[in-house]
């Protein structure tokens, strides 16, 4: 980026300084840059050194100024969902500590002050593992188009865990305790198609009418359902392998055909449960609490389903299909240990076809 610094003004009508100066743009267009509304000529002129640093392609700028860059890169590569947690994980928990320090002078001792004051905080280790990815993605950034030479955050090292230690989910018993407890049946008709199909809560909340057969016993996914800055989108589903056709018990039909007959004449495109995930939350907590159970998350939900086709001796591959996770790995990742006895059974069957 080429430049013609003009120096700061000011602004008489209003007593304020600005900034007011040429450069060159990245497809080598001469523009003029303004910004009004400085309470100090030192101000102006940092605003244009600030603003200059972020287009030499080089690390001088600040990290804030980094930001800047990073997130409208970022902003069409992701789905908006990820984008708006990326930006508040960004805003509230990374620039309040970095945004002023140039991005080539922050050391990898900068990072473990930070990253102690995420652990001070008791936060979950998934969401201190979370935020610290932030962080390390910021300066992978810096390193492939900033020219910045090594990644502090990389040789800082990680912190956190990608994955929660405990997995709690209930079993057959425990749920057919719980769901008559629930008070209103759009609730206890959604609770149980996530406890019986493993399905995600925002694929229940995009469900339709035309996208369950009741005569061939199928429930099709393919989207889910997000609120973005108070906006309700329906959305594409979380990966390729989300897609999918799932087929239910009959005793599910049943209910599903019970619900579907309370409904004022649902059309095929009608959301099936135009709710919240927050609606799922409260009448969740309300069945716990009249049934004197302990709650688990809405998401356990899904990991009781998985658990309940392990222990029926489902093959992991088709566990893998019915959750829609986008390989096997990712199963074996998440539900491996359900599986303690798997690799002892292998090993007993090798012993008995050599006697």
């Amino acid at each position: 980026m080429g430049v013609i610094a003009i120096p700061a003004y000011k602004d008489k009508q209003r007593g304020t300084w600005y900034a007011s100066f040429y450069y060159t743009d990245w497809q080598g267009h001469r523009k003029l840059k303004k910004k009004r509304g400085f309470a100090t000529r030192r101000e102006a002129k940092a605003f244009e050194d600030e603003f200059l640093k972020q287009g030499t392609r080089t690390c001088d700028m600040t990290f804030a100024s980094l930001v800047e860059l990073y997130l409208p890169d970022m902003e069409h590569r992701l789905k908006p969902t990820t984008m708006q947690n990326k930006r508040y994980l960004i805003e509230k928990r990374v620039l309040p500590f970095f945004k002023d320090l140039p991005v080539n002078q922050i050391t990898p001792a900068h990072v473990r002050r930070w990253q102690s004051g995420l652990l001070a905080e008791k936060l979950s280790p998934t969401y201190v593992k979370t935020i610290n990815n932030q962080l390390a993605a910021i300066f992978n950034y810096a390193t492939k188009y900033y020219g910045l030479a090594v990644s502090p955050a990389r040789l800082a090292g990680s912190v956190g865990k990608k994955q929660a230690q405990e997995m709690h989910f209930w079993t057959v018993d425990e749920f057919k305790t719980f769901i008559p407890n629930v008070p209103k049946l759009p609730a206890r008709t959604g609770l149980s198609i996530l406890f019986w199909t493993g399905l995600r809560i925002s694929e229940l909340l995009s469900l339709r009418a035309d996208d369950i057969d009741l005569e061939a016993r199928t429930l099709t996914v393919n989207k889910g359902f997000q609120t973005i800055n108070g906006k309700e989108l329906i959305m594409d589903t979380k990966t390729p392998r989300s897609r999918r056709v799932i087929p239910l018990p009959e005793a599910l039909c049943d209910e599903i055909r019970t619900y579907l007959d309370a409904l004022y004449e649902p059309q095929p495109g009608d959301r099936l449960f135009p709710y919240t995930k927050s609606y799922f939350h409260r009448q969740m907590q309300k069945g716990c609490d009249a049934a004197g159970m302990e709650k688990i998350r809405l998401h356990d939900l899904r990991h009781s389903h998985a658990a309940l086709l392990i222990r029926l001796g489902t093959p992991i591959l088709l566990v893998s299909e019915r959750l829609g996770h986008e390989n096997v790995e990712t199963t074996l990742k998440t539900y491996g240990h359900l599986y303690p006895t798997a690799g002892g059974e292998a090993v007993q069957k090798l012993d008995d076809l050599m006697r």
